[in-house]
């Protein structure tokens, strides 16, 4: 067994004027609804409005601030809503414009906010601009995608050598009304999904005008679905192998990341700064550094942006500290605070990812402490305050991810953290809808891990989530953020002279004694003895 001591309180890193007064979001909770998996109202076995809404009161009850919903427009759900046919409606699967406006209701008669999901990169052929655009050469409508000529002698090769996110080309061949061979449109995820021009005028007038009409409806702001990627070179050049396929830009990219992608986002601020509230806007945008992601959050820009970098960083102290310090530096230069999050409906739960099983479970409890500790916004997944493991066994037949099919089943997907949540009971669904209907089938051993049966016990991952959330209320303000001088593999930190936070992300217990500053255990991930060692896998919350 090896055993190391904590030590001393180390530099400060101021990251805002603690004089300053912050809009809600710097430092909210904001639980994300998966909408498909949240809570199905109907019984049909897909999740909806009603059910989010009759579930709201167990979310404000939990603590959280908002709730992000994912995309419940209409749309033929190639990519689970995120090909959207109509940005200014709800998709009758879901339910109605006034179950949206009752759920925005009843969210704010709690005390929560409500963003939605935006997705400008793209629409689905199903939108009544492609259907005109696919109907004859001469449609206006075809100038507001990325339509070229194909090469070859015939035009039947693809523009150019990009792939697509979710494999395969990023070109898709039309055939004309006349039956003859028509030009290509560019796609970067799903054929399904045709991108937009956002040179196009027409294009950016249009979204100013989808912003107003929910900024109307009330709701307190927007997640963007790939910010990075709206701008693409005109030249439309061959990567030739430069750059990885997937999501994350690099440096130079022909379609990730390009500086005109900054306008667009200029004018949305301008927008929504019309209106009062503190809306807000949340970028999703892969780019590889907390100093690229800096330059979206300048003050006529946007407001937040997910912190990516923790979210993919393994189970390590020196990883994690990188993330944390690269975030809070960077966005400390534009005046941002940085977001937190472990997972999302896009990436495998983060306790499968920390090794799963008991080992897993440890982890993603540390971490959740983690997480809720450090300066800024949170962001929680649903069901991850359950203690949800990734389903890797789901069958072929069942799954509906594009990237499982285009792939021709290589890459399994992202079906495996979208499976509908439970909620009470020991069957299917667990509570998920009033019927046994599921559209992913729930795994058997989810029979323990509802709601209601966790909520009754106080060692439960629900319980160790709602407990975190209640002390957090009275935490510091983002204005200091101090490392604490620690043994390799032990994270330390203090959040001004009343709170800090230890974690031991090694395989040994660490001989300790409480920060001098904070000796009083508040709250633990798992039991501690301070007179002996701190585990492995284990954070302690210290107050004085």
């Amino acid at each position: 067994m090896r055993t190391q001591f904590i030590g001393a309180i180390g530099q400060n890193l101021t990251m805002t004027d603690p004089s300053a007064p912050g809009p809600w979001w710097r430092d909210a909770v904001i639980y994300e609804i998966y909408v498909r998996s949240f809570a199905d109202g109907d019984g049909d076995g897909l999740g909806d409005l009603a059910g989010i809404r009759s579930r709201l009161p167990a979310l404000a009850d939990l603590g959280v601030d908002a709730v992000w919903l994912t995309p419940f427009y209409p749309s033929p759900q190639a990519d689970g809503g995120y090909d959207v046919a109509d940005y200014c409606d709800v998709d009758p699967r879901f339910g109605t414009l006034d179950d949206l406006d009752d759920l925005v209701a009843t969210a704010h008669d709690l005390g929560l906010r409500v963003l939605i999901d935006i997705v400008p990169n793209h629409t689905s052929v199903e939108h009544e601009w492609f259907r005109a655009a696919v109907a004859g050469p001469g449609a206006p409508e075809r100038d507001r995608y990325l339509f070229r000529p194909g090469r070859g002698p015939e035009g039947d090769e693809p523009p150019n050598d990009w792939r697509s996110v979710f494999g395969g080309p990023a070109w898709t061949r039309i055939t004309e009304a006349d039956g003859s061979p028509g030009p290509w449109y560019l796609h970067l995820f799903d054929g399904s999904q045709p991108d937009l021009d956002w040179t196009r005028d027409e294009v950016r007038e249009a979204f100013d005008e989808v912003l107003r009409f929910w900024l109307d409806r009330g709701v307190d702001g927007f997640r963007i679905d790939v910010a990075h990627g709206l701008a693409k070179d005109p030249a439309m050049p061959d990567i030739g192998g430069r750059f990885a396929r997937g999501g994350v830009a690099a440096e130079g990219h022909p379609h990730w990341d390009r500086d005109e992608v900054h306008d667009i986002y200029r004018r949305w601020r301008r927008v929504i700064d019309a209106y009062a509230g503190d809306r807000v806007f949340v970028a999703e945008a892969y780019l590889g550094g907390a100093h690229r992601l800096a330059r979206y959050l300048r003050p006529d820009e946007l407001h937040t942006a997910f912190n990516f970098d923790l979210l993919l960083a393994p189970w390590d102290a020196d990883a994690f500290r990188g993330a944390i310090d690269d975030s809070i530096e960077h966005l400390a230069a534009v005046g941002a605070t940085p977001t937190w999050v472990l997972s999302n409906h896009d990436m495998v739960r983060h306790l499968t990812r920390y090794s799963g099983g008991e080992v897993g479970r440890r982890r993603a409890r540390a971490a959740a402490l983690l997480l809720l500790a450090l300066p800024g916004a949170a962001y929680l997944y649903q069901g991850e305050e359950l203690g949800l493991p990734e389903v890797t066994d789901l069958p072929d037949a069942a799954r509906q991810d594009p990237t499982f099919h285009r792939t021709k089943g290589r890459e399994p997907g992202r079906d495996g953290c979208r499976v509908p949540i439970p909620w009470e009971g020991d069957e299917p669904s667990y509570g998920f809808g009033p019927t046994a209907a599921s559209w992913l089938p729930q795994p058997a051993d989810w029979a323990g891990l509802g709601r209601r049966e966790q909520a009754e016990d106080p060692t439960s991952m629900l319980s160790l989530y709602r407990e975190a959330l209640r002390l957090r209320r009275p935490l510091p303000g983002p204005d200091e953020f101090a490392w604490i001088d620690a043994p390799s593999g032990v994270l330390a930190f203090g959040r001004g002279d009343g709170f800090s936070c230890v974690v031991n992300m090694g395989d040994d217990p660490v001989a300790w004694s409480p920060p001098a500053a904070t000796p009083t255990i508040a709250l633990s991930s798992a039991p501690v003895d301070p007179q002996g060692a701190l585990p492995a896998a284990t954070a302690v919350w210290f107050e004085s």
